[in-house]
């Protein structure tokens, strides 16, 4: 994975934890050192988990790692939107429609780990690609 391609998961990375992390201080109050903490943590260590794997010279362990942390993200917040707290505006139920806030908050987060996940996934590849090649010279 080149310079640019990290710092391009590295910019993605920061858009959808900020988005996140304003989504989060919506959630009800009573959810604040729940599963929104458990998302917070997540996010934090999927980045963790990409500096790590940015640093090392073998990958595997720590893409392996990064990637079911990234699935356990995306799950985490599937279960957060079925919960109906993508619902919540200050802490509380919004009066505008809510379901129409919560299906648009969910999809853009949605999309940001989906993005995420897929250049995850490339990263994968690449350095599969690679421990090939060095196996076959």
């Amino acid at each position: 994975m080149g310079q640019h391609s990290e710092a391009e998961l590295n910019r993605k990375f920061v858009e959808t934890a900020k988005l996140m992390n304003i989504y989060l201080n919506h959630f009800p109050k009573f959810e604040k050192y729940a599963l929104a903490q458990e998302v917070r943590q997540c996010m934090y260590s999927v980045y963790g988990f990409i500096i790590e794997g940015q640093k090392r010279y073998h990958k595997k362990t720590t893409l392996i790692n990064l990637d079911i942390r990234h699935e356990q993200l995306r799950m985490f917040v599937n279960l957060s939107n079925s919960l109906g707290y993508f619902e919540f505006k200050d802490g509380n139920k919004s009066d505008d429609s809510p379901t129409k806030l919560a299906a648009h908050r969910f999809i853009a987060i949605s999309r940001l780990i989906d993005e995420l996940g897929r250049m995850i996934g490339g990263w994968v590849v690449f350095e599969r690609q690679k421990e090939q090649d060095r196996e076959a010279s």
